[in-house]
């Protein structure tokens, strides 16, 4: 398989990783809204003033706004980008606990929702997109906040199909020392991430290290008992629903088949030779289909 060209340059060691890391970072505008006592890190990208309308981008579970670092520089060339670390990820604090009659992820969208209607406004229309366990998450953010234009997901979590995995997963957390937690997350990035074996390079091992340590919410349970289909229903607008093409945790073809199957505002994509995490192993093309769809 080819490797990934991007506008993100890649780094040869950890070290390095870090500080392309700590550069993007830099280039960020931090916010920390809070909203029922949760505090919500947001970072905005991109222009002061655009008219095109923001666009919102939720990260996977154990993840961080890091799983959109390839992507951020095409996608905030013409409209402030907002990436959150979501409730009970790396930099925001933990949502509030259940309470009887919530849904699970009601305490994470309300403290997401809170936060950014004190950056933008409430009402204020918005583009969104998820990755993984956030596709899942901005399916029903979307039906529940409205004023979304547009609905991009890609790799979403709650499809309610069969994954494909045919590689356990190492707990790394259990590791007895650095090295062999190190080397369970690289296995992991493997098992269920990066389908090339050149994909796993210093900056993805990086960002996944960085995003599972900062992980204090259970997002798989979640993803596993569905409810993507319904809230797609509940979004009126045009969505785009998109997959690399050997992802793990479905089958894309059969499913994106099904998803917009009798949906004429529903667009379906596959990329070609990717994973699980397909905006970072085939960066160029996802970004290239998010802003034909976002245009």
């Amino acid at each position: 398989m080819r490797r990934v060209n991007s506008s993100t340059s890649t780094p040869h060691t950890d070290a390095d990783a870090h500080r392309l890391i700590a550069q993007m970072d830099a280039r960020a505008t931090r916010h920390d809204p809070e909203h029922g006592g949760v505090r919500v890190r947001w970072r905005r990208f991109g222009p002061t003033h655009a008219s095109l309308p923001p666009l919102v981008l939720l990260h996977g579970g154990h993840g961080s706004w890091l799983h959109w670092v390839r992507n951020i520089e095409a996608l905030s060339a013409d409209r402030a980008l907002w990436l959150p670390d979501m409730p009970g990820f790396h930099d925001s604090d933990v949502p509030r606990a259940l309470v009887a009659g919530d849904a699970p992820l009601d305490p994470l969208l309300e403290a997401l929702g809170g936060t950014l209607d004190t950056l933008i406004g409430a009402g204020t229309p918005i583009d969104l997109g998820g990755f993984s366990f956030g596709g899942l998450t901005a399916a029903k953010f979307a039906a529940r906040r409205g004023a979304v234009r547009k609905l991009a997901l890609l790799g979403s979590g709650g499809h309610g199909t069969l994954r494909r995995m045919a590689v356990e997963m190492i707990n790394w957390r259990a590791a007895p020392d650095r090295a062999a937690e190190a080397a369970a997350l690289r296995h992991n990035l493997a098992a269920l991430m990066l389908h090339d074996p050149a994909a796993i390079d210093a900056l993805a091992f990086t960002i996944h290290d960085i995003s599972c340590h900062g992980t204090r919410l259970r997002s798989k349970e979640i993803s596993l008992a569905g409810g993507l289909q319904q809230a797609l229903e509940a979004h009126a607008g045009p969505q785009l629903l998109l997959w690399g093409e050997f992802d793990v945790t479905a089958d894309p073809r059969p499913l994106v088949a099904q998803l917009t199957g009798g949906h004429p505002q529903r667009r379906g994509i596959v990329v070609d030779g990717a994973g699980h995490w397909v905006q970072y192993e085939r960066a160029d093309e996802t970004n290239r289909a998010m802003r034909e769809f976002l245009a």
